[in-house]
């Protein structure tokens, strides 16, 4: 079993940035599907970006130019740089692994935008 932590969600105004990371408690090298999702108040879970083992990366059309996932294999951890934020970006944030058929979720990290 592998633990996701996120942590470095906070309150920020629009158009500032953060830098919500995912701690994972043992090596990610072999998970090869890290992603960040999110949910806001009353809409579904939403696939925001993803970093695949072999070094590509997705981003949803709404997040493309301002975020970038980004993954250190030496710190079993998963970064999520948000800039340009709106308010419209406000929802928990949520890490997620997979690793051959087990498919790991953190508790998730609250992002408030302040417009």
């Amino acid at each position: 079993q592998v633990q996701l932590v996120e942590s470095g969600g906070g309150l920020v105004q629009a158009g500032g940035s953060l830098t919500p990371s995912c701690a994972a408690s043992a090596s990610i090298r072999s998970i090869a599907f890290m992603g960040w999702y999110r949910q806001a108040p009353g809409k579904k879970r939403e696939l925001v970006t993803s970093a695949i083992s072999g070094g590509s990366t997705n981003y949803a059309d709404s997040v493309k130019g301002r975020f970038t996932i980004s993954r250190d294999n030496t710190k079993n951890t998963v970064y999520l740089e948000m800039n340009s934020l709106k308010a419209e970006d406000t929802a928990v944030y949520y890490c997620r692994g997979i690793k051959v058929t087990n498919d790991y979720w953190g508790q998730g990290t609250q992002v408030t935008v302040s417009s």
